[in-house]
């Protein structure tokens, strides 16, 4: 199997090593909007650079990893499907929502198949969690908290382009949340406080935010967020039930030093400092997949109908944060742009 990946920064840099030792990629092209970076990734990596995105195509690829800017990502993808090759890319599928509702008809019309980069869904401990609670093992669920933290904040240059944390961090939350309970979220209430760089606010952003989400069978969720997490990064999920629970993220590199004097269990020295880290698994095993949609072999796990579902979520919790009043998802789903065909509850993967 032949795979392209266009974008060789760090995450497509990252995806280009993972994508090597796939079982079944026999060859591996790179390419970047910045030529000079592709080929310095691929003689470090011992595989191919194409000049150009075209160049790519001509070399005749199985599929195609999207791992570029945010804001090339729906172009990226629809270039893709008219070279009718199978695409995974990154989230999110655009950076607004008429852009996501673009790439969701047109993946719906035709037959390529598209997957988006949600990598928490091929997480072991979310997966788990998922099963415990789809089995009937903890009862009817009643509470969901949720939290990413990341340990330091990105560069102020990122921050124009990335869409403010709700969409940009907080949006891996709500698809995950959908994606577990299998529910639909009906109303958020969320805000925002910046403590840290004077360039979130410069951006229109905020560093911290914490939302209340309900969902349609009146489940509760919490879900925070900031990007200065001293601690170390800190992603994890409380799934609470009335017959039991279960705790994603709790392991020995969790950033959770205690104030306990006694603790049956220690951290490890290192917490995790990055999502790479902490999901390097989900990401690996996610790929894997890819090259068995790629192939046929099943279908996407995650649609950009998916991505569009939770893109809802986040549209309505900034709206929420700048109004500073509850907001119902139906609402947005009117005003932002319009319901993506075939979705509802969330699906699986």
């Amino acid at each position: 199997m032949k795979i392209g990946l266009i974008g060789t920064g760090r995450i497509g840099a990252f995806h280009a090593r993972t994508l090597r030792s796939v079982p079944g990629v026999r060859d591996l092209v790179v390419a970047d909007a910045d030529p000079a970076r592709a080929v310095a990734l691929a003689d470090t990596l011992g595989v191919r650079a194409a000049a150009s995105i075209p160049e790519m195509y001509a070399q005749g690829l199985d599929g195609v990893v999207i791992a570029a800017a945010t804001s090339a990502h729906a172009a990226l993808i629809h270039q893709a499907l008219d070279a009718g090759v199978p695409v995974f890319c990154e989230k999110p599928v655009a950076p607004d929502v008429p852009g996501t509702v673009g790439v969701v008809e047109r993946a719906e019309a035709g037959g390529v198949p598209v997957q988006i980069g949600f990598q928490r869904r091929f997480d072991a401990g979310y997966r788990a969690a998922r099963e415990a609670l789809r089995s009937g093992e903890l009862g009817w669920l009643h509470t969901l908290r949720a939290c990413t933290s990341d340990r330091t904040p990105p560069p102020a240059g990122y921050l124009p382009t990335s869409g403010g944390l709700f969409r940009d961090c907080s949006i891996h939350d709500f698809d995950i949340l959908r994606w577990l309970t299998g529910r639909e979220v009906v109303s958020v209430y969320a805000q925002g406080a910046n403590r840290g760089a004077s360039f979130f606010t410069d951006a229109d952003d905020v560093d911290t935010c914490a939302a209340l989400l309900r969902f349609d069978d009146d489940t509760l969720a919490t879900v925070t967020a900031t990007r200065y997490n001293g601690a170390g990064h800190d992603v994890r999920l409380e799934v609470c039930g009335s017959e039991g629970a279960r705790f994603v993220g709790l392991d020995d590199r969790a950033p959770l030093p205690s104030a306990e004097p006694a603790l049956s269990w220690r951290r490890a020295p290192d917490p995790y400092a990055t999502f790479m880290e902490r999901f390097h698994d989900a990401y690996v095993a996610e790929l894997g997949v890819f090259t068995e949609v790629a192939a046929g072999r099943r279908p996407s796990p995650c649609s950009p109908a998916e991505a569009l579902e939770a893109l809802y979520v986040a549209e309505s919790c900034e709206r929420s944060r700048r109004t500073g009043e509850p907001v119902a998802v139906a609402d947005v789903r009117v005003t932002a742009g319009p319901a993506a065909p075939g979705a509802g509850a969330a699906a699986g993967g």
